[in-house]
């Protein structure tokens, strides 16, 4: 086989989940309804994180908030430290497109 098919959860609740996960590239699957947030956390490779649905509010590192709109990919370093929520009334649905993948920093 020459293609392998990957699967996301389609819904409007809460999820978290890993959809790819391969040593060039991993790819996260999340939404996030109102007033949800992830863990304050630091990128741990460099990201573009993909707005599907609705708008993310991010605080990168000590910089004041930003609001990204669907259509918007965010490129975001190795290193910094986020701060990733829906703040709107609107669910939120990102892709996170991890280049290289994690691994290669843990090298």
């Amino acid at each position: 086989m020459i293609n392998k098919i990957y699967d996301y959860t389609v819904t409007n609740s809460k999820v978290i989940e890993k959809v790819v996960s391969v040593d060039v590239v991993m790819i996260n699957h999340m939404v996030l309804p109102k007033d949800e947030c992830l863990p304050v956390h630091k990128a741990d490779s460099n990201l573009f994180m993909i707005v599907a649905k609705g708008a993310v509010t991010l605080i990168l590192d000590e910089n004041p908030p930003e609001t990204f709109s669907v259509g918007s990919i965010i490129n975001i370093e190795y290193g910094t430290l986020m701060s990733v929520c829906n703040r709107h009334d609107d669910i939120l649905e990102l892709f996170v497109v991890k280049a290289p993948g994690p691994s290669h920093y843990k090298k």
